[in-house]
């Protein structure tokens, strides 16, 4: 009996051992353990190809909320059922070509560390089958995310954790997210995030964990409880903020803007440096990234956006001795940017109250914005960068 006791005591104690040692990986950016694998995901048989179908066909008259787009009622009715979900997506120069940003309602993009930048993906509207690779949080994307009504979820694996004003997931703490709405790969296991080492041969572990739009939205149904109301039935767009959208201007009305170039620091522009092209004919911005086309893998297409939107932020350093440097924006109260659409550039006034108000958009009149119907992609600048249109 004693003996049987000890096992016991002996199990019980390399369990504590065991979560402690993987919490303190998780902690410091790290992730688990995942299996490796080839997932792929599930391939379309010719039923679902028809259903498929005949949703791509039905008349497009519902507006996603997000960003405006618009969509037949057979989608609707799906994110209807859902809460927005962010997606912490790597741009680092392995991690490319990355899977799912064309699928994003919104795409944000901000320096990380040392230059380089990174995505918080915003998704609510569309699905995205592979997504990645995903990596840490940053304290300013917590931040932008808390706009999107209430408990979005947020995906990623591990964060910014050194004491200090850059402590992502202290923050994430103080908000009560926790294990409710915050889905980090330390508490969502496999098959909901998974390490896919094919995806990008070659790569190290760090740039090879990938999830999906539809697993994480299951995983939050299922295990939290969440989907477009909480626990308590509470609705998460009681209290969120739509911008204005319209439809695209006349091909004969649209501006004569060609390109829009910009780095985000000088010494990383050779690779972080951002070209977006308007094609005058589709009304839309093609990205190029680092030099090169900056392409989905998911569907092996550039990446373009009905509207690119440049917000000034003051950037500073964090000061919290991690050795990367950890660095911040000031995105709340108001600053100076350009907006982007219909072939035109449009100097604007950002003003964003409190963490979890809506950023909004005004011109030189003091009207809001009306953002063209697509996707919005908005990049987050240090003051004083310079943006050549």
């Amino acid at each position: 009996m004693i003996n049987k006791k000890l096992s016991l005591v002996t199990l019980f104690l390399f369990f504590l051992i065991s979560t402690y040692l993987s919490y303190t990986t998780f902690a410091k950016g790290g992730s688990l353990i995942l299996p490796k694998t080839n997932y792929k995901a599930p391939q379309a048989n010719q039923n679902s190809q028809v259903t498929n179908d005949s949703i791509a066909s039905e008349e497009k008259t519902e507006e996603c909320p997000l960003n405006g787009e618009l969509f037949g009622k057979t989608v609707a009715q799906k994110w209807a059922k859902k809460r927005p979900l962010g997606i912490m997506v790597e741009n680092s120069t392995a991690a490319r070509p990355q899977s799912g940003l064309s699928s994003a309602d919104i795409v944000y993009e901000a320096v990380a560390e040392g230059g380089i930048t990174r995505f918080l993906n915003i998704y609510y509207c569309q699905d995205a089958s592979y997504v990645g690779p995903v990596r840490s949080a940053r304290i300013y994307f917590v931040k932008l995310l808390q706009e999107y009504g209430d408990n979005p979820l947020y995906a990623h694996v591990g964060g910014a954790n050194t004491d200090g004003p850059a402590d992502a997931l202290g923050e994430i703490d103080d908000l009560g997210w926790g294990l409710y709405n915050d889905l980090n790969q330390f508490g969502v296991p496999f098959p909901y995030y998974w390490r896919d080492y094919e995806r990008l041969p070659g790569r190290i572990t760090e740039h090879t964990v990938y999830t999906t739009t539809t697993k994480l939205w299951e995983f939050a149904k299922s295990k939290r409880n969440l989907t477009n109301t909480d626990k308590k039935g509470k609705a998460w767009d009681v209290n969120f903020e739509k911008w204005k959208f319209k439809d695209d201007t006349n091909s004969a009305e649209r501006g004569k803007l060609t390109k829009i170039s910009f780095s985000f620091w000088d010494s990383f522009a050779k690779d972080y440096s951002v070209v977006w092209t308007y094609e005058k004919a589709i009304n839309s911005f093609k990205r190029s990234n680092g030099g090169s086309p900056h392409i989905d893998k998911n569907t092996d297409k550039q990446l373009e956006s009905k509207n690119v939107v440049v917000v000034f932020a003051k950037e500073s350093p964090a000061n919290d001795g991690y050795p990367g440097g950890h660095i911040l924006y000031k995105l709340t109260g108001s600053g100076d940017g350009l907006v982007f659409l219909d072939g035109n550039a449009i100097e604007i006034t950002w003003n964003k109250k409190t963490e979890d108000s809506r950023m909004k958009f005004f011109d030189t009149n003091g009207r809001e914005v009306s953002f063209v119907r697509g996707q919005i992609w908005i990049e987050i600048l240090p003051v004083g960068n310079e943006v050549t249109y």
